[in-house]
Parts: structure tokens; sequence; C-alpha cells
């Protein structure tokens, strides 16, 4: 039987190289400082109907100037930014958990989408974008002809209903 000498220490040490390890690789998010700005991104859901495709975004306590929509290149962008704004002097925030900065969300429409025609409303802090769907890819019902002795059928049906 081998015998092991206990070292009280060793555990610690682990610890201890366990965050060193963490800590080493530190985001890109924290050395660009988007931390400090308060870096966010809005909720968005993406949905369609048989005509159009929809993007709902919140955007909380903002106004309609704080952002805007492009889209080019069949990528739709939404970008702009919530301040903070102290609401006065003698304010002394104990916690601050909204998120505040400059965001930029973008989404590749499919082939299926234009630009052409799009609306969006905002209303409260809910901006909804619709994009309609090309013509030439919107489902179409095929009307059935009737051919050969159901033809004949239906011709005699439609005979005899009138007499």
């Amino acid at each position: 039987m081998n015998m092991i000498k206990f070292d009280p220490f060793r555990e610690l040490r682990t610890l201890n190289d366990e965050m060193n390890r963490l800590f080493s690789a530190v985001p890109a998010s924290v050395e660009r400082g988007e931390f400090a700005r308060g870096s966010w991104s809005p909720n968005v859901d993406i949905y369609e109907d048989e005509n159009r495709l929809f993007v709902e975004a919140e955007l909380p306590g903002m106004n309609r100037d704080d952002f805007e929509i492009s889209v080019e290149n069949n990528v739709l962008t939404l970008k702009g930014e919530r301040k903070f704004e102290k609401k006065t002097e003698g304010d002394n925030y104990h916690r601050v958990e909204r998120a505040y900065g400059s965001f930029t969300r973008q989404f590749t429409l499919p082939q299926t989408i234009t630009a052409e025609g799009a609306t969006a409303d905002f209303e409260n802090g809910v901006l909804r974008v619709a994009l309609p769907k090309r013509e030439e890819t919107k489902a179409r019902k095929i009307e059935i002809n009737a051919s050969g002795s159901e033809a004949k059928a239906i011709e005699t049906e439609s005979k005899s209903a009138k007499v």
C-alpha cells in the first residue's frame, strides 16, 4: 500500500489555477467596453402568414427617432441606441438592471421576400415590420379539369339540372 502525503493547500491551488484560467480569456465584449456602455440586444419575434413576413422587436422606453430600419441586399437591419437618462440630480440609484447603449440586429431575408411595399409600425414600445412575399412565390390553387367519362358525367348532370 502506497502512502500519499496529505497537502491541505492542494485544493486551494487547484481553485486558484481554475480562477486564473477563467479570467485569462477575457471576452471580446469586455475588451471593447460594451459592458461599461451597457450594450444590449432587443428581443425579436419573426413569423409569417401566407402573404407577409413579420419582424417584431421589443424597444421599451425608446422613441421613434432612437432607431432606424433598412433593407439592403436582402438583409434587414435594425439599429439604434437607448440612452440612460438620469431623472434628477438628487436621484440615488441602488440598482440599474435595464440595459442601455447602442444595438444592431441584422436578419437575412429569404429570397421569397421583397422590401417593396414593406411597412413598419411602432406602438407601445413594440416595432412591427411587415415585409410582403413576392407574388411568384405565393401558393396558388390549381383548377383540375375533368376528362373522359367523368367530364361527360358532369356535363350530363349539369344539363339535367337545367331541365
